[in-house]
């Protein structure tokens, strides 16, 4: 009844906002889009490229299906036996408004995922590009190189949450699966942005908390940042290096950086079939991590590369966690609407400096298809292993699993 009165909501949510607008508009500032058009986009642009007529609401959305066909096996032959069959879909609703010049907001809200039955709100924010809702030009000069970002929702450290799968929101991904350490939450923010001449610097403060209270004592904060170089340097090459940092303060359990996915992983029932099974999480109550990401695109060829160090903030039991990861692509079709594409990811650490080592392995090799610019099919083989000594006698001790998945998406 609960999730029927959700339903019931959002659809007169839905009809409200579509009849106000009645003829969506597509022309919002400063804004990634949520189709092709977005593949390898980053920051948003500071380019102003879209005169503000009014208030427009994009109402957009994703969906998401996937036919899996894995197997997995350990030392103790102890594994579930997979069958092959289709995952749970997933779907995405997606609100965009330009409430004023150089102002908008956006909003995702869960339809369906795995980890939760219900519909609820991923999170949200409002992203400021201008300030002439103060007063026309107020600090133009600063602005046209500056946006601030204020909400709850997705931080920007590292570069691999702009190529994740989110929810049912896969068509950026070439790939099924996120990274094994996937460094995505979503936590009440503040960040400023400031891009010139290809050059680009974040910071950005949290709470570090995926769940809000106000509880006594819990008055920890979290500070991030990211300075990097991204240029399109003639017509058939880019370049982009950027590195980031992560850090929490020890006031309270701040270990949601890699594990604030609420949606769950995208390999079904595999290991120990929990939700997020075939991620690792290195779980420190507070840390320190960096990420440095280069990009290079020329002509059809991309390469995306990930060397990744979390560490345990508390010293005094140590433990530590490094990881690797590097993508090469290579797009081709007259609208680069297909892609051939392999990707080798990989984490050593321990928990703490007693722990014994864990070793996690990852490849990905596979293709997909554009059929139109907000229709996507990959077709990937996968193979995930797992090593060291920290996993002896248990259930991950030699496991492993592969096979293939085809996933299908919607995304406009």
């Amino acid at each position: 009844m609960k999730n029927h009165k959700i339903s019931i909501m959002l659809s007169f949510a839905l009809m409200f906002i579509t009849g106000l607008t009645f003829a969506q508009r597509n022309d919002l500032q400063y804004y990634r889009y949520n189709d092709q058009r977005g593949i390898n986009v980053f920051e948003t642009s500071k380019d102003d490229t879209v005169q503000f007529d009014g208030i427009k609401v994009r109402v957009g959305g994703d969906f998401n299906l996937q036919f899996q066909g894995l197997s997995q096996t350990n030392s103790g032959d102890s594994l579930t036996e997979l069958s092959n069959n289709f995952n749970l879909p997933s779907a995405n609703l997606n609100l965009d408004v330009q409430l004023d010049d150089g102002l908008r907001l956006h909003m995702r809200t869960y339809l369906s995922s795995r980890h939760h039955t219900e519909a609820y709100v991923k999170g949200g924010y409002i992203q400021i590009d201008k300030l002439d809702f103060v007063k026309p030009g107020f600090l133009a000069g600063v602005m046209q190189y500056t946006t601030i970002k204020v909400g709850m929702d997705d931080i920007n450290y590292g570069d691999t949450h702009f190529r994740r799968s989110d929810n049912a929101n896969t068509i950026f991904n070439p790939f099924v699966g996120n990274y094994l350490m996937d460094a995505f939450t979503t936590e009440p923010f503040a960040e400023v942005t400031v891009q010139n001449a290809g050059f680009l610097g974040v910071v950005g403060f949290t709470n570090g908390r995926l769940n809000q209270s106000p509880t006594p004592g819990d008055d920890g904060f979290v500070f991030y940042g990211k300075v990097g170089y991204d240029k399109q340097m003639n017509d058939d090459l880019r370049f982009r290096l950027t590195g980031s940092l992560y850090t929490s303060s020890d006031k309270s359990t701040r270990d949601y950086i890699y594990g604030g996915d609420r949606a769950g992983a995208n390999y079904f029932k595999v290991l120990d079939g929990g939700d997020f099974a075939g991620r690792v999480n290195p779980g420190f109550g507070y840390q320190t991590a960096i990420q440095i990401n280069p990009f290079v695109k020329f002509k059809g060829f991309e390469f995306f590369g990930v060397y990744e160090l979390a560490n345990n903030g508390n010293s005094d039991i140590g433990g530590n966690y490094t990881q690797l990861g590097a993508e090469a692509l290579y797009r081709f079709g007259g609208k680069e609407q297909f892609y051939a594409a392999g990707r080798y990811n990989s984490v050593t650490g321990n928990k703490t400096d007693a722990a014994l080592d864990e070793e996690i392995a990852r490849f990905n090799i596979g293709g997909g298809w554009f059929m139109t610019q907000n229709v996507m099919a990959k077709l990937e083989y996968v193979n995930q292993t797992y090593d060291g000594a920290a996993y002896d006698g248990t259930l991950y001790q030699g496991a492993e699993f592969n096979g293939i998945v085809l996933e299908a998406t919607i995304a406009f």
